[in-house]
């Protein structure tokens, strides 16, 4: 995974709360195990109506996503920040995320932007006022800045962060502890099960 630093670019306004895992990339998708091949499905549904402002060209290559309350609640599928990333989205910007997809979107190299529900309100007047917005996002110092609207901060807990500005994925985390486990894995009493052959 690559280090994730900085975020910037135009953003889609997505003014709605509760948006579910199955609105952001339906079940059916859920038959592929890739990470890749998603961007078609993601809000499926909603894309159906010409109005959806993903369907408005102006909006195309934006690569954040500002958003309501509860972003991501509903069941838990990394399929979502899959197709979040595949659509070419690096940062999701609302005032509250489902614990368990504000979680996973940094296994898949987004940034989950949890700002002030004050802030968020303003990026998204800004953002649907004019489609050219720039906002910054400032992983290494937890802030978002959009000129003439906000230089605030916001959460990211440490793991997450961590993660984030070094390119570090759960599988990276595990065999930075190689040495470690196999340590561990010596010691065991032999009537117990090993992790791996030959140990």
């Amino acid at each position: 995974m690559e280090p994730v630093t900085r975020v910037a670019g135009r953003a889609v306004p997505l003014d709605r709360s509760d948006v579910d895992t199955d609105q952001i990339i339906p079940a059916r998708w859920m038959k592929r195990v890739e990470r890749t091949g998603y961007a078609a499905g993601l809000f499926e549904k909603w894309r159906r109506d010409p109005a959806f402002v993903l369907n408005d060209p102006a909006y195309r290559g934006a690569t954040i996503l500002v958003s309501g309350p509860n972003f991501g609640c509903g069941s838990s599928r990394e399929h979502a920040p899959w197709a979040l990333r595949d659509h070419g989205f690096r940062a999701i910007i609302a005032p509250s995320f489902a614990d368990i997809f504000r979680g996973n979107l940094p296994n898949s190299g987004l940034v989950p932007v949890r700002a002030a529900p004050a802030v968020v309100a303003a990026l998204l007047a800004a953002v649907t006022a004019d489609p050219a917005t720039e906002i910054v996002v400032d992983v290494t110092g937890r802030t978002v800045r959009c000129d003439g609207v906000c230089d605030a901060p916001f959460e990211l807990d440490a793991s997450a962060h961590h993660r984030l500005v070094h390119g570090l994925d759960e599988i990276d985390l595990t065999l930075a502890r190689d040495e470690a486990v196999t340590t561990y894995e010596r010691t065991r009493p032999p009537w117990m099960p090993t992790g791996r052959p030959g140990i």
